[in-house]
């Protein structure tokens, strides 16, 4: 295979921006698509060539595969990399850009499809080995036999959907009388979501962490895990919070859970970057949840202990590398990422569409910035709404918690509301920082973290009215403003969590 020369990122955001940088380190020319919404957005500015194609809405852009692949033959670029979401786990796209003479980076197509679909997921582990929940691995055909499989497993249970993710076309069963209602109700989510109604039944693990392995594999036989990362500060099945290593996973453990991990991959004869995502029950089992065949979102804390960079690999495999990487890989540290998604955590994380008036990024030792914005910048309702990733590194745990605290505190997005007030809370949780957590963490903890960004809100606002009443005498420019407000909502933050801790 020769090697790659031109790609195209067939993604937006912070995540188009995360690939073009490694794509510069390589060498490589950059080719970015991009919608009506976008046309001003950074990874345009910074890519080598940036093509249009179509309208705000996804589906008439960055879900539109002929409109990408043409993208790709007008730009001379030889391979595809699709980032995450959008169509980064659709085979039909995988197949599109193989079918156009293109290199996809990522997975082939049969991996996509059988890991894509639950019920086969499920099949494949058992065989190889891997455990899973205890469940049934063939898609419902009735409420009726679903009551059936329900009093085999034992309430209370799940109805999953069998083609996607995400908490949609998820429903939890306590009664057998709820039984054939959430399963309309499943069923009928999973048709709307992904166009395949088909569910099926797993038993609920109460208060269970959810916890992933990274993967790297070249399709030859050659695997790699990079340990795992804890991911169970979520809420309504979307990750928040991430760290690793986690603080519930001993060597032993570990050694277990990556073991797992690569029989998965072997199994399917895995490609590229990968992640194979695990619920640890309370008594210390683990059991098979779901195979990501793409870059994560949270890939930056694995870099971060590992010192390797996850999309250089991706793009080394894609070009027919072998995976030459030690056996035994060996990490430092302990790295978090809180996730910027524009919502207000206030108000149920209400979406909290704006212009981004003013932003200060925070710097220091171990800190990194993965971000998809900058001041000026439209953030609105057509797309996610992460705009960008905090991550910190630290010697420890510890360390890791308190830099993240400074970040946070540090850090100043104004225009739009965004988690950042949870986060902060978050890491002066008591919970949190024992590391004794799972993923009902969220909303058990709503009532503190809430009363926290209440406070912090409002001396945000009573640090900004200040600072408008001391200048009402002359206009400040937009850079003096945006230090002030930095500067008094800083201090305002501070005494908040002071008189909170007290």
């Amino acid at each position: 295979m020769a090697p790659l020369r031109r790609i195209l990122i067939a993604n937006r955001g912070e995540i188009a921006v995360r690939i073009i940088r490694t794509c510069r380190a390589e060498g490589l020319e950059v080719v970015v698509v991009y919608s009506e919404a976008d046309q001003s957005e950074p990874h345009v500015k910074l890519a080598d060539q940036a093509i249009p194609i179509g309208k705000a809405p996804a589906a008439e852009s960055y879900l539109n595969i002929a409109n990408i692949i043409d993208a790709a033959r007008i730009s001379g670029a030889d391979a595809i990399h699709p980032g995450y979401g959008f169509l980064a786990e659709r085979a039909d796209f995988a197949a599109a850009v193989i079918d156009a003479g293109l290199t996809f980076v990522g997975p082939s197509p049969d991996v996509m499809r059988s890991m894509g679909v639950k019920t086969e997921a499920r099949k494949i582990m058992e065989a190889a080995g891997v455990p899973v929940v205890p469940g049934n691995s063939d898609p419902l055909e009735s409420a009726a036999e679903g009551r059936r499989v329900a009093e085999a497993v034992g309430l209370p249970v799940l109805l999953k959907a069998a083609a996607g993710g995400g908490g949609k076309g998820m429903r939890l069963v306590t009664s057998m009388d709820d039984l054939e209602p959430e399963f309309e109700r499943a069923t009928s989510e999973a048709e709307k979501s992904f166009g395949d109604g088909s569910v099926y039944i797993e038993r609920y693990i109460d208060r269970p962490r959810h916890v992933e392995i990274q993967l790297l594999a070249d399709g030859r036989g050659n695997v790699r895990q990079l340990g795992e990362r804890e991911c169970s500060i979520q809420r309504r099945h979307q990750k928040l919070i991430e760290e690793a290593p986690s603080p519930a996973v001993d060597g032993e453990l570990r050694g277990a859970l990556g073991r797992a991990a690569c029989s998965a991959a072997l199994a399917v004869g895995y490609q590229g970057a990968g992640t194979v995502e695990f619920l640890l029950a309370p008594d210390g089992k683990f059991y098979f949840l779901e195979m990501n065949t793409r870059i994560q979102v949270e890939h930056p804390i694995t870099e971060m202990i590992f010192g390797i960079d996850l999309v250089r690999w991706q793009l080394k495999i894609a070009s027919g590398q072998e995976l030459d990487l030690p056996e035994h890989l060996v990490s430092r540290g302990h790295a978090i990422e809180c996730r910027i998604i524009a919502e207000d955590p206030t108000q149920d994380f209400m979406p909290s569409p704006g212009v981004i008036e003013y932003l200060e990024i925070p710097t220091g030792p171990g800190v990194r910035w993965d971000g998809g914005v900058v001041e000026g910048c439209a953030v609105g309702l057509y797309y996610d709404p992460l705009i960008a990733k905090l991550v910190v590194w630290g010697e420890d745990r510890e360390q890791a918690i308190g830099r993240m605290r400074v970040a946070l505190d540090e850090l100043t997005i104004v225009g739009i509301k965004t988690s950042q007030p949870f986060h902060r809370s978050v890491m002066r949780d008591p919970g949190f920082c024992s590391g004794s957590y799972h993923t009902g963490f969220v909303a058990e903890s709503a009532d503190a973290w809430c009363e926290l960004s209440d406070a912090d809100s409002m001396h945000f606002a009573l640090a900004a009215a200040l600072v408008h009443k001391q200048d009402s005498h002359r206009p400040p420019s937009a850079a003096t403003r945006g230090a002030k407000q930095n500067l008094w909502a800083t201090q305002a933050r501070r005494e908040a969590l002071r008189n909170w801790q007290q």
